[in-house]
């Protein structure tokens, strides 16, 4: 009896840890983290029992080692420093998608490619049209983004109904869009005065990390420690110092240390000396040249896995579960008072709503049918037109890029205001929107096929 309830113990632990496994390494549970993180951050910026939470970001948390001094808030270092973390890993993602993925080629690139540039384009010729004229008219960049860990949480919620292509489709269209965000970031939207000393010397310190790049070292340190002065750098050039990260994933080696035959050769070799040492017995944790066999086998592993992939492998749990909750608990907090003591704030309002939610959608399907009809592209053999318009509604969810880009656009607090709310209500109709006519579009997943046992 004793022994069947330690069993029973051992075994309701074991699926403690698969649930908790699945929950950490699924890109719904981000999303639901960034969510719950932006309620709270909307209901403490509009309660005076947070007050102390919301003071805590404009805490000065300056960084000094002897003359050297780096005055920032905490606001700063999460919008300047960790938002670079947060670039690096998609900088990363686009340079695989560049190598081996849906922009590795212009034939696969270019359907995404203008599909995503329509995307941008009209929900900013939108947003002018309401704003054009008035204090507000340089947010005309906050619609143009599309959230891809939002886009694709709200897309997978369906399952096997969304056809395999046109997940990859909204990933690789989320991905342009983000190269698209970045290069707005880098000219329209600069933290302050360009000072092209320290461009010259963050070109140097990228100089160096090609170099490595092109030597193929695969060695962390190497691209860390000169990623921090190219941080630094760009930081004081004027340019938006997230950039930095995005510049320095594209340093990342991603060809591996050893090629394909070597690695066979090498873990072949391995292998039999692995069964040569068995004897045929089954403990082999106390036979130490098989222990030596594995670990030389887990460097070849290390080898062969590029440096790009463990970084992402790495740092993406980080930014997922703690660096985006962060950005969120500081960012998100939307004051809903006193919007209508501002004259514009309303042309934002309209110029946000109706560039995701509409713009969006009306972009990436008039970009992709034009291109698909100049025979520049071609549709995927199992997609519908229909479903790519639902995609683009699914696109409209700005969230995390708007919010941040938002930031930068206004200097004065109610339009900041003003354009978080109607970021985070857009990305939200957008969603709904997104997933009934993605919905109506798809058909039902097909049935399992069952095993018949005898």
């Amino acid at each position: 009896m004793a022994f069947t309830f330690s069993r029973q113990r051992i075994s309701r632990r074991k699926e403690i840890f698969n649930v908790f496994g699945i929950f950490v390494n699924n890109n719904y549970a981000g999303g639901l983290i960034l969510v719950l993180c932006s309620v709270f951050a909307m209901v403490a910026a509009n309660t005076d029992i947070f007050q102390s939470f919301n003071n805590i970001w404009h805490i000065n948390a300056d960084f000094a080692i002897g003359s050297f001094k780096l005055e920032m808030s905490l606001l700063h270092w999460v919008n300047d420093a960790l938002m670079a973390i947060f670039f690096f890993v998609v900088g990363l993602e686009i340079k695989r998608e560049m190598v081996v993925g849906e922009l590795s080629s212009l034939k696969q690139a270019s359907f995404p490619i203008f599909a995503a540039a329509g995307g941008m384009i009209v929900p900013a010729l939108i947003y002018a049209f309401f704003n054009a004229g008035t204090p507000s008219a340089n947010g005309w960049g906050i619609p143009m983004a599309t959230d891809i860990a939002f886009s694709l949480g709200v897309i997978s919620l369906l399952g096997s109904r969304v056809p395999v292509s046109l997940k990859i489709f909204l990933t690789a269209l989320a991905i342009v869009d983000d190269i698209g965000a970045i290069i707005v970031l880098a000219i329209y939207y600069p933290s302050h005065e360009i000072h092209p000393e320290f461009l010259m010397y963050a070109g140097v310190v990228l100089v160096i990390l090609m170099t490595f790049n092109r030597m193929n070292l695969h060695n962390a340190a190497l691209f860390l420690v000169p990623g921090v002065f190219l941080w630094y750098f760009v930081y004081q050039s004027g340019v938006h110092a997230t950039i930095a990260g995005v510049a320095l994933a594209m340093c990342i080696p991603s060809r591996s240390p050893i090629n394909e035959v070597r690695f066979f050769v090498r873990s072949r070799y391995y292998l039999d000396k692995f069964k040569e040492a068995s004897h045929g017995q089954l403990n082999i944790l106390a036979n130490k040249t098989q222990l030596n066999i594995i670990h030389n086998m887990h460097s070849t592993l290390r080898k062969v896995n590029p440096l790009i992939n463990r970084f992402e492998h790495t740092i993406n749990p980080w930014v997922t579960f703690s660096i985006m909750p962060i950005f969120a608990l500081a960012n998100a907090g939307v004051v809903f008072d006193g919007f209508n003591s501002f004259s514009s704030v309303h042309n934002i309002s309209y110029g946000i709503f109706f560039g995701l939610v509409l713009g969006k959608p009306v972009g990436i399907f008039l970009a992709s049918y034009l291109v698909c009809r100049l025979k520049i592209a071609e549709l995927p053999g199992d997609l519908k037109w229909s479903q790519i318009l639902s995609a683009g509604i699914i696109a409209g969810i700005g969230f995390t890029m708007s919010i941040f880009i938002d930031s930068l656009a206004f200097s004065n607090e109610q339009m900041i205001n003003e354009g978080k709310a109607s970021v985070l209500i857009s990305s939200v109709v957008a969603a709904i929107l997104g997933i009934i006519a993605l919905r109506i579009t798809t058909g039902k997943p097909k049935p399992k096929m069952r095993r018949l046992v005898s």
